[in-house]
């Protein structure tokens, strides 16, 4: 982890002037992002784990060769301040902000009022890359202009380069019929030029979602009618990494391929989700990157882990007060600590974590506030210092008895963070 603003007393103090802005923005560019670095990701609505490995899907497996397969899980702190529903647009959105739902405020597939003020991965990018080129591919609108927010206020008008989504709205040419097959022959249309434009543009970051799965989940369950659904959705992932492959070999560029599920299903039938049962938070990652780590393998990771993994393959650097509210920890190389908890005994709270690094500092500190969801800055007070393999820190209890406060674990490599709430 980088840091160009030394912590003395106070950690993060609110603003940077011009001149630390243009600082940063001067380091991005000379600690190396990559222009031929390229991303694609992709989110198969609604395939349990079980279901997809049961299934032949000959694509997903040659990606997961070069890199790795994994289940991983979704749904935030089960019981706890960021327990977050296993609902589409929800998972959506962990995956582009790198936070659960008590930051990023999106509870259901309506949408209603995300807080943009934690950044999605697009935003991160262009941000500090305005010439980026940025692609989404999306048999759901609301995708782009809800939850990315483009040419909106809040999102200081992002625009994408190229957007190809909308066509659930185009009841002539895609009636909708009730065995869903529009939505199928939708997402057909929609890989087909995603792979088109992937192949001739090359573009820095795309967002591909196909639904088709969901639908027969929903109607079906675990069947025949959800097995082929999968199938052809490794097909049209087929198309996908066609392209992929194509950019790698006539330019050599560098592309990161990520496919992921946003929710599991109920069981046992295998139709509903929206709970917090072990198979509604369970979903799967797959993935061409060959530096994956232990989070990765073993099983743990999370849907906000993948943004996290997005920027450092990018080498993009971003502000420290935005890192210090991402809930995940990148999946590609080292990391120092992982799934930090805050745990309550009696009257004594303590932090703990799982440390992977054998030895090393980790800082904590906290704060008792939380002005950054509204725009704002949280100070950051030191706690005090340990060593990674103590895996626990004491909290006192004058902070204890406070009803909120932050708490901020900094490893040598990465930082993790917990709310009481």
């Amino acid at each position: 982890m980088l840091h160009f603003f030394p912590v003395i007393n106070i950690k993060n103090k609110g603003g940077w002037t011009s001149i630390g802005i243009t600082l940063f923005l001067c380091c991005i560019s000379f600690f190396g992002f990559s222009q031929d670095k390229k991303t694609v990701f992709i989110i198969l609505d609604g395939i349990p784990a079980s279901e997809l490995e049961r299934v032949e899907t000959p694509n997903l497996d040659q990606i997961a060769e070069i890199g790795g397969y994994a289940r991983a899980f979704t749904g935030g702190k089960k019981d706890g301040y960021s327990q977050t529903p296993t609902i589409s647009a929800v998972g959506y959105n962990s995956l582009l902000t790198g936070t659960w739902a008590n930051k990023h405020n999106v509870w259901g597939n309506g949408i209603e009022d995300p807080n943009y003020h934690y950044w999605t991965v697009f935003r991160f990018l262009k941000e500090v890359r305005p010439d980026a080129k940025t692609a989404i591919f999306s048999t759901w609108q609301d995708n782009r202009t809800k939850l990315l927010g483009e040419n909106l206020p809040e999102t200081r008008f992002l625009k994408l380069d190229k957007s190809f989504d909308g066509l659930e709205l185009d009841t002539l040419t895609y009636p909708h019929d009730e065995e869903h097959l529009y939505i199928r022959d939708i997402d057909d249309k929609v890989a087909d030029e995603a792979s088109a434009f992937l192949r001739s543009d090359g573009p820095d970051l795309s967002w591909v979602y196909l639904q088709f799965t969901d639908d027969m989940g929903h109607r079906f369950g675990k069947s025949p009618q959800l097995g082929a659904a999968i199938r052809l959705a490794d097909a049209q992932i087929g198309k996908l990494w066609e392209a992929v492959q194509y950019r790698q070999k006539e330019f050599g560029e560098d592309w990161l391929i990520w496919v992921t599920t946003d929710h599991g299903r109920k069981e046992p039938e295998g139709k509903d989700h929206g709970g917090q049962s072990n198979s509604e938070r369970e979903i799967w990652m797959v993935t061409n990157a060959k530096s994956l780590n232990e989070r990765f393998h073993s099983g743990k990771a999370a849907m906000v882990d993948i943004l996290p993994s997005f920027l450092r393959f990018f080498n993009l650097v971003v502000p420290e007060e935005r890192e210090n509210e991402l809930d995940g920890v990148s999946l590609i190389g080292k990391i120092s600590i992982e799934n930090a908890e805050l745990i309550k005994k009696g009257r004594v709270w303590t932090v703990n974590w799982n440390p992977i690094a054998k030895t090393g500092p980790v800082k904590l500190y906290w704060s008792p506030t939380d002005h950054f969801s509204q725009g704002g800055s949280d100070d950051y007070f030191p706690l005090g210092e340990t060593d990674v393999s103590s895996g626990s820190f004491l909290i006192p209890r004058w902070i204890g008895k406070r009803k909120f406060f932050k708490i901020l674990i900094e490893g040598e490599i990465n930082s993790l963070n917990v709310w009481r709430n």
